[in-house]
């Protein structure tokens, strides 16, 4: 241990009571023994401290900052120095606001086009998260504050997300969740690493030894903090002995008891305690002084600058005919659609940032050399039709050269606690879209989106620029490239899909069961579409330029390829080389083909440059199950040199001798894998991938039971609860407006209750409301007959019936508080004692 000389100094209560918040977002401090606390905010698009009153879900505001391009868009600029950067700037803000660790990045892989949170996270494939989040916390940590990498692993959903149980095979496992976060934890050494609040493979994410010690800290050497998720602890004691050093947000001294008794029971050792113990010293030793000694403020005009630059660079371009773009000094252009003006340019819950300001294209586009003729919302930002504004619209069109068309997913749409409905824009904009291109084809879409839409309408515009969500600065970054000011340069992070019902994962997103089911397995994004040959609006790795590039001289060995990269166009640019590995003789199934490198080159016109991508053993591997180890298979492999996934440029062979490790599936049926016929996976050959049952999706009447499931309970008073839940959820549902409130709770399990009431309520009272739910309230009605019988009346009995079934919560409440006063009066009393 780092700090054995502060930890001998502790009781065990004051130890316990360091692995817990002290409020939302703060640590428990320890004054006698120098251990100051630590303030946490959410960030992975820019800080969101609240100084004020605070919640995990972004409903209170904070202070003002940054708000830089979310994931997605800083994924799609493939650029790690930029990246790098933008961390660094985050990082700067968040000590001046005091804030020790910053809750991000988000790095989960992009499963499905409708998870709520794929605005946040960075890419369906696990290079690109990985190297893009080692990127961030490089930056971040510049500042000597800590990063927190989240939400370790496999967390896919927001539906029952903090019971959901996500089902999948080891190899799965381990290429495509666990690769990303090995790579952020091996590059850039993380402060801290947040748990999911899902449970994996049966065993909750922050208590499950295999996750958090046996790989996290055994295997690739983490030696940092963990951290719940807020409301993500479900055994604290559990969580300590695997490896979880924080229990977030502000659980209240109930939890420090359960963990003393734990240690008194021989349930944990005190030496578990002492390692988590040492690990929470650490971190607030290590970023104290950084925030300590940060300045007052930050420079927000220059924040907001790099804001712009990388959201230009994040820009997509997917269609060009003519090439439209850019547009000539003068066109006479007309801005139409509600995103022109209040601009949707970040993700709803605790990702929403305070913005020091937010441009919009109306404001902006005079500062251009662009003649506006007009500007007309067109349609209503969150569906529905307006006769009046779509007349309003075309009428405009016709008296414009060209046409900006606003389109995007509203705020409701994407948002943490929710799934996004469907993939479609909202019909109002898709028809718009039409009707403006039959009245002036000169359509240039400017989308906005936190994830992939359908894209039947782009057939209505002569070009698509993707801006995907900007960050407050988005709108300027949008017509740098519009102009022509900027060169676009980024590339798509994730596949965009005909229809959803392409997805392999579609057939049961998101689960609403108690367990998601990684049918599908390694056949995420590309490497499902490109192996099963399913057709794609928009393949992985894919972007337009204003200018155009060769590639050639392809040099390959197993440690690099180099080949040179040359700009054949007119104008300054850059193209993001990528390199993706095959094996077509391969004896274990695999994907058509993995991304395995990938290089951004910035070229002037007639420029050239060697572009190097080193590789490792890791580039030619697969996961063995059966060795528990990674293996390479024997044979030749291809290095294909390519622009996006479907446009190599150049290929080479390479023969490997292989480790020579067995076939893992031999003698096992695994069919479907072995083609990617992934979309229908039955429960045979999905149990022969896990190589164990299925399990059971019964809901159990538990701590761990959903407020949605309590239909599934036996008490009246709970069957009301559910009832008026429901109500509320169908009610915001069918007015389109997600009620994330109603949602968390619909989502919640009973045992959360003890976790986020800042110690109101704790296991004890948890377990009184779970006997009720199971029944026991029913045996008052002896008590009612009783009643009856001697004459005192329905009245009495049923006041006799309440109070068997209040004054066992009422006990557990109170019994709750006492506790906790006497542990608070324990841990002052040893803290005042030298």
């Amino acid at each position: 241990m780092k700090h054995e000389d502060i930890i001998r100094k502790l009781s065990l209560a004051e130890k316990c009571a360091l692995l817990q918040g002290g409020t939302t977002f703060g640590s428990w401090p320890n004054e006698r023994a120098g251990i100051p606390a630590i303030e946490f905010s959410d960030g992975p698009s820019g800080v969101r401290h609240q100084a004020g009153a605070a919640d995990h879900l972004g409903l209170n505001g904070s202070e003002p900052a940054t708000c830089f391009p979310t994931a997605v868009t800083m994924a799609n600029t493939w650029d790690t120095e930029l990246e790098e950067r933008v961390g660094a700037a985050m990082g700067q803000e968040a000590a001046v606001q005091k804030v020790g660790t910053l809750l991000a990045p988000g790095l989960c892989i992009k499963r499905n086009p409708l998870c709520g949170r794929n605005f946040e996270y960075f890419s369906e494939d696990p290079l690109v998260s990985g190297k893009m989040a080692a990127a961030f916390v490089r930056g971040v940590q510049s500042n000597g504050i800590g990063a927190c990498p989240k939400h370790y692993a496999v967390n896919s959903q927001e539906a029952r997300r903090q019971a959901s149980d996500s089902v999948l095979d080891e190899r799965t496992l381990r290429e495509i969740y666990l690769a990303g976060f090995e790579t952020v934890v091996r590059e850039a050494d993380p402060m801290t690493i947040m748990s999911s609040y899902n449970l994996v493979n049966g065993v909750y994410a922050n208590e499950n030894e295999h996750l958090l010690q046996e790989i996290l800290r055994d295997e690739w050497g983490f030696d940092g903090s963990v951290v719940t998720d807020w409301g993500g602890s479900n055994d604290h004691a559990a969580g300590v002995a695997a490896g979880s050093t924080f229990e977030m947000p502000a659980p209240g001294l109930g939890s420090t008891r359960e963990l003393i008794a734990a240690v008194e029971a021989g349930t944990i050792t005190e030496a578990d305690v002492d390692a988590r113990v040492d690990e929470v010293i650490d971190l607030a030793l290590k970023v104290t002084p950084a925030v300590e000694a940060a300045p007052a403020s930050f420079d927000a005009d220059a924040h907001h600058a790099l804001a712009r630059e990388a959201a230009a660079a994040g820009c997509v371009l997917l269609k060009n005919d003519g090439p439209i773009l850019p547009l000539p000094a003068h066109a006479k252009v007309a801005l139409i659609g509600d995103f022109a003006k209040p601009p949707r340019y970040q993700g709803a819950g605790s990702s929403a940032v305070n913005c020091t300001k937010v441009d919009s294209l109306l404001d902006l586009i005079g500062e251009t050399d662009l003649d506006l003729v007009g500007y007309e919302p067109g349609f209503e930002r969150h569906g529905g039709e307006n006769a009046s504004k779509r007349a309003a619209a075309l009428d405009l069109a016709r008296h414009a050269d060209v046409i900006l068309l606003c389109l995007g997913l509203d705020e409701i749409a994407e948002s943490e606690g929710a799934e996004r409905l469907t993939m479609r824009l909202n019909e109002n904009q898709v028809e718009l879209a039409h009707a403006v291109a039959e009245v002036n084809p000169n359509v240039v879409v400017l989308l906005s989106a936190g994830s992939c839409v359908e894209t039947d309408w782009v057939q209505d515009a002569r070009a698509v620029l993707y801006c995907a969500l900007g960050g407050q600065a988005g709108a300027g970054a949008a017509l740098d490239v519009v102009t022509g000011a900027v060169c676009p340069s980024g590339k798509l992070a994730e596949t965009w899909p005909v229809r959803l019902e392409d997805v392999p994962s579609s057939a049961n997103f998101p689960s609403e069961e108690k367990s998601a089911e990684y049918r599908e397995g390694l056949y995420v994004g590309y490497r499902y579409f490109d192996t099963a040959k399913v057709p794609v609006a928009f393949p992985f790795g894919f972007g337009l330029s204003y200018t155009s590039f060769s590639y050639s001289g392809l040099n390959a060995t197993a440690d690099a390829v180099s080949f040179t990269v040359t700009n054949t166009g007119a104008v300054a640019g850059a193209e993001v080389a990528q390199l993706y590995v095959a094996k077509p003789d391969h004896e274990v199934f695999r994907p058509e083909q993995e991304l395995r490198g990938f290089a951004k080159v910035e070229l002037a016109p007639g420029e050239s440059k060697v572009v190097t991508i080193p590789l490792d053993e890791r580039a030619f591997s697969y996961f063995n199950v059966k060795t528990n180890r990674w293996e390479v298979e024997a044979g030749t492999y291809e290095l294909r040199v390519a622009a996006a996934s479907d446009d190599v440029r150049l290929t080479a062979e390479l023969r490997l001798a292989g480790t020579g490790a067995p076939n893992p599936y031999a003698g096992v049926d695994v069919t479907p894998y072995d083609s990617a016929d992934v979309l229908r996976v039955d429960d045979a050959h999905f149990a022969a991938l896990l190589g164990h049952a299925i399990p059971s999706n019964e809901a159990k009447i538990e701590r761990n039971m959903c407020f949605r499931d309590l239909n599934h309970g036996r008490s009246l008073i709970f069957w009301v609860v559910w009832l008026v839940l429901r109500a509320l959820k169908n009610a915001a549902d069918k007015s389109g407006h997600p009620n994330l409130n109603v949602l968390f709770i619909w989502n919640m399990p009973l045992r959360a209750l003890a976790k986020m009431t800042n110690g109101m309520v704790d296991m004890g009272l948890v377990d009184a409301l779970v006997r009720e739910v199971k029944g026991y309230g029913w045996a008052g009605i002896a008590l009612l007959a009783l009643s009856v019988a001697l004459g005192w009346g329905v009245g009495v009995g049923i006041l006799l019936w309440a109070l068997w079934v209040l004054a066992p919560i009422l006990f557990a409440f109170v019994m709750n508080l006492v506790r906790n006063n006497a542990l608070a009066k324990k841990i002052a009393s040893a803290s005042h004692t030298c």
